[in-house]
């Protein structure tokens, strides 16, 4: 729900009643996982999607009657052999979705602008309900913060159940994971008889770009599709400028090497080095392979890398370390063009970030829908 967190705000805003249906669970192949939503005001328009198409005008349905009932409902979208018109998903998997009203004056409402108003705003949070258990805890939610406080809870006599269920999302929000978390209903960390649905909201992950030159504009246009927050480096003034980078997010003109120890980094940052040049690359490289981020990569022809490599390993830098570098960067598209190279490079983190083979689909044999790496999803930036 909270990736259309800032429609949702505005709609809250405003005033308006709607339904949010909200994908909790999802078994075999399916085409969004938890936290993918759909939402439907009381005129009708509906923003966000829980299945890509398949089950769109079902889960659409279920929020019109949402809205005029009232009430919570949790429902069960599978393939059906037996009927081929049923709805379902033609992948094969099954979602549950979870429909909650949130018509004015309703339980639940004050939070729930709470947590949009916070996502808008671009703070990060967890949001934690209860997608499964006890009818009456049905869509109860905590808004937990990146300390560990939190607003909400499950009512009287829960406050156990609160506390661990702000453990847990607070747990998965310094990770940046939405997914599901089963508890007991006392609180305990027992699986049984109740599912909470924990999607967590964090600014988006970084892609530090070094190198002012065309490939890097094209690679600034894919990092920002992508949904990362993209910055340029480059220690010359005359080639890192706003005209030459418009959609960058931010330009730093500044040795890489030095520009990298000081800036803010995480274990979802990017770094692609573009340079070309040893003064640039191996200080840079020295420093970046000895970070915890989620990927480096450097451009350079089959030549460049082995000298690079030597260079590095002279360095002092390991072979555990240099076992991390990506290079030469991409995956083998045949790319020419700077678009196309950027396409290849960000073909290579889409499969470093979720794992996958970069091989065709047709030959693969893999599944498509794969469930994630960890035991919940991997917040979208993203």
């Amino acid at each position: 729900m909270l990736d259309i967190a800032e429609e949702l705000n505005r709609w809250a805003e405003e005033g308006r009643d709607f339904a949010v249906a909200t994908v909790v669970a999802v078994a075999g192949s399916a085409p969004r996982g938890p936290g993918a939503a759909l939402a439907v005001d009381s005129a009708g328009t509906a923003i966000g999607s829980v299945s890509g198409g398949c089950v769109e005008g079902a889960v659409y349905d279920l929020c019109v009657q949402a809205l005029q009932d009232g009430e919570t409902v949790l429902e069960r979208f599978g393939y059906s052999d037996e009927d081929a018109f049923a709805v379902g998903l033609t992948c094969g998997g099954t979602i549950d979705v979870m429909v909650t009203p949130m018509r004015a004056g309703a339980p639940g409402r004050t939070l729930l602008a709470a947590a949009l108003s916070t996502v808008a705003r671009g703070e990060a949070a967890a949001f934690a309900r209860v997608a499964r258990g006890p009818v009456h805890l049905l869509g109860k939610a905590l808004l937990v913060r990146p300390d560990g406080s939190y607003d909400g809870g499950f009512g009287g006599g829960h406050a156990e159940l609160d506390r661990t269920t702000a453990a847990e999302a607070r747990a998965m929000l310094d990770t940046g994971r939405t997914g599901t978390v089963d508890l007991s209903a006392d609180g305990s960390h027992c699986p049984g008889g109740l599912t909470l649905i924990v999607e967590s909201s964090v600014p988006p992950p970084r892609m530090i770009v070094f190198g002012a030159i065309d490939f890097a504009a094209a690679l600034v246009r894919a990092g920002k599709f992508l949904g990362y927050h993209v910055t340029v480096c480059d220690a010359r003034p005359v080639f890192a400028t706003p005209a030459r980078f418009p959609d960058a997010d931010d330009i730093v003109v500044d040795w890489p090497h030095r520009y990298l120890r000081h800036t803010a980094t995480d274990g979802r940052t990017v770094l692609c080095v573009l340079t070309h040049d040893a003064k640039f690359d191996i200080p840079l490289l020295k420093v970046a392979l000895r970070m915890p981020v989620a990927f480096v990569g450097a451009m350079g022809s089959r030549r460049t890398h082995a000298d690079r490599e030597r260079r590095l390993r002279e360095a002092g830098v390991s072979e555990r370390e240099l076992a991390r570098l990506r290079s030469p960067i991409g995956l083998d598209l045949g790319a020419r063009t700077p678009e196309e190279t950027a396409l290849s490079i960000a073909a290579e983190i889409v499969a470093a970030r979720r794992g996958g083979t970069g091989v065709p689909l047709a030959v693969s044999g893999t599944p498509i829908h794969r469930e994630e790496r960890g035991a919940a999803v991997a917040a979208s930036a993203i």
